[in-house]
């Protein structure tokens, strides 16, 4: 991790332009980012992994068989678990298809909006749709997201066609 800066910092600093670079986000965190393969077809986990960690000691682990958009949410919805929950990662935390682990729900709720507000802030949000882009799936192309998570972001439900 950056020395003697917060991790809201890093994450603001990372938060300029859209799309939000995940990768560069978990690197400031000392974080390394792997594709992976899941027979049970789980979105991905963060590990402690002395080996292949980076400067935390942690690694993130994305399913390759997964498009790009999603696994961009898996990375960032593990950086969540990292900034927020890591006294809580005895040795590593796998993440469903549907982002459920073996931790609290609430855990995981707190991760989803982390990867939420981490991918989708606001302020780029507001700046993007006042030069135009104004529909969810403009937005989401914009910010490399699935249409259901800017949807969501944007208080919508359900998808709006």
């Amino acid at each position: 991790m950056r020395t003697g800066a917060s991790p809201i910092e890093i994450i603001r600093s990372h938060q300029l332009v859209a799309p939000v670079s995940v990768l560069d986000i978990a690197g400031d965190f000392g974080i390394r980012v792997f594709r992976g393969e899941w027979t049970n077809g789980a979105s991905g986990c963060i590990r402690k992994d002395r080996r292949r960690g980076g400067k935390s000691g942690f690694a993130i682990f994305t399913n390759k068989d997964h498009g790009r958009t999603r696994r961009r949410f898996t990375i960032a919805h593990e950086i969540g678990h990292f900034v927020l929950h890591r006294n809580k990662i005895d040795r590593e935390v796998i993440d469903d298809r549907l982002y459920r682990s073996r931790l609290d729900g609430d855990l995981e709720v707190q991760a989803n909006d982390f990867a939420a507000f981490l991918l989708m802030p606001w302020d780029l949000i507001v700046r993007e749709m006042e030069r135009g882009r104004d529909t969810p799936e403009e937005l989401a192309q914009a910010f490399e997201v699935s249409k259901s998570a800017m949807s969501i972001r944007l208080g919508f439900p359900y998808e709006i066609d």
